[in-house]
């Protein structure tokens, strides 16, 4: 029945939600239109708040460049040789359905606690490869539901070392990059969010539940199950990188397709990465001020030398370069719509609503409602955060709520919708050979039990 009611709700969005770059306009014109009608403001102020060069449409710049080199590392890192060499192995360890569906599932979340873009592309090349292991050996399972279960990294991203709210608070420079001048928000350590007991029960519960759930959605009967081979031609062959042109010139051979320079920069970052990580002097660690540079840098020396020569990992980053389309494009818009809600007052007459009908004991569970709904319309951990992130710690402000907890609602309400808004499942979908329909049923049963464990995560915490 759960199923069933997944199909449906997400039939619904896909026949009346337009492409979310329309909705980011629609967006556009409805706040222009409350700026209006519930501020002082006036049309020519409006429009000043939109395009100011410093606080509106352009402000997102830097945070846009952050957001797709996370999907473009992680997606190389992913697709690097040995990432499909150890995904290859790990798709002949599953003997049933169950184990199969439950296995994929955890790799995708644990990856994708790591790097949503490494937990997103690596759960799908492994549901591609453990259905077509399956159907090799004889055994029955169903292919939409492994394609579902290498989706589920986008359950958990949000709290995880890429999630992009905790990122954006951990130092003076990344909350300016987003918050405006006027919220005075102090430092706030990865301690406080993505390594509080709150999330670690939170994120830890997700990765027990989300196997547990998709092992048991399988069809209890087996001729009901669709192998891998109605979705897509049987399994490739392991992919060798291709050679280079036996024409190549000598010095261009040396640079490119040997490992050279990519040792040159391996050895660089790797530098950074040791004094970063493993400071000396009793000083801390970085891992508890993380932020989405550093994180970057650290995918970037990985993917280098997983790939082993500039032309591969430049080929693998070519690739995944196409799933930026939408922050390219869609970053501008939040930008301009957080620019108008904050230099005309509306984001404090928000804040200051939302405040006074929720209370401090449970303003961070309508905060994480609220925030499930805007990722419907706004499928963008990013772009959320730049829209809602000033509301949310406004409000924890004026109700003196911790502001910590406030960014871990805004986090979990935007990851759980993913389950049920497809944006982010495109390159899944390419890669699995399914339809959004196939497996947006059995996300959406995962989403309304994990909606549940994390509002109980949020009231006890």
């Amino acid at each position: 029945m759960l199923a069933a009611l997944g199909t449906r709700i997400s039939g619904f969005f896909r026949a009346t939600a337009p492409d979310p770059f329309v909705i980011a306009v629609l967006l556009t014109a409805l706040t222009f239109a409350m700026v209006l009608g519930l501020t002082d403001a006036g049309p020519r102020e409006a429009v000043a708040f939109w395009s100011d060069p410093d606080e509106g449409v352009w402000r997102f710049l830097g945070f846009s460049m952050q957001m797709c080199l996370i999907l473009v590392t992680g997606h190389a890192l992913a697709a690097s040789p040995p990432a499909r060499r150890v995904l290859g192995a790990l798709s002949s360890v599953p003997r049933s359905a169950p184990q199969a569906a439950a296995l994929v599932a955890f790799v995708a979340a644990a990856l994708g606690v790591l790097n949503w873009g490494l937990g997103l592309i690596a759960g799908a090349l492994l549901a591609r490869d453990v259905g077509g292991a399956l159907e090799r050996r004889g055994v029955r399972a169903h292919y939409p539901l492994l394609a579902a279960s290498g989706y589920v990294g986008l359950l958990v991203w949000h709290g995880g070392f890429s999630g992009t709210a905790p990122l954006k608070v951990t130092t003076e420079a990344e909350i300016a990059d987003v918050l405006p001048a006027g919220i005075d928000l102090a430092p706030i350590p990865l301690t406080e969010t993505i390594l509080s007991p709150l999330n670690l029960a939170a994120t830890g519960g997700l990765l027990l539940l989300a196997p547990l759930v998709m092992a048991l959605l399988g069809p209890k009967r087996g001729d009901e199950a669709q192998p891998r081979s109605r979705f897509m031609s049987e399994p490739d062959a392991a992919e060798a990188p291709p050679s280079p042109p036996a024409d190549k010139p000598l010095i261009p051979r040396l640079l490119e397709d040997t490992p050279i320079v990519s040792v040159l920069l391996i050895a660089l970052i790797g530098a950074w990465a040791f004094r970063y990580y493993l400071p000396g002097g009793g000083e801390p660690s970085g891992v508890r001020s993380l932020t989405p540079n550093t994180v970057n840098l650290t995918m970037l020396m990985l993917g280098l030398a997983l790939h082993g020569t500039p032309a591969r990992y430049v080929r693998a980053v070519d690739d995944a370069a196409r799933g930026c389309a939408g922050i390219i494009l869609q970053f501008p818009l939040y930008a301009g719509i957080m620019g108008m809600m904050h230099q005309s007052g509306l984001t404090a007459e928000i804040a200051a609503g939302l405040g006074a009908q929720a209370g401090a004991a449970t303003l961070p569970l309508y905060t994480f409602a609220s925030a499930g709904i805007v990722n419907l319309f706004i499928p963008s951990g990013g772009g959320q955060w730049g829209v809602q992130g000033p509301i949310a710690i406004q409000a924890a402000i004026d109700a003196g709520v911790d502001p910590a907890k406030m960014v871990m609602a805004v986090a979990y309400g935007d990851q759980l919708t993913n389950m049920l808004q497809p944006f982010w499942a495109l390159p899944l979908l390419a890669i699995t050979g399914v339809k959004a329909r196939d497996i947006v049923g059995y996300t959406a049963v995962l989403m309304i039990l994990a909606g549940l464990w994390l509002a109980a995560c949020l009231l006890l915490f």
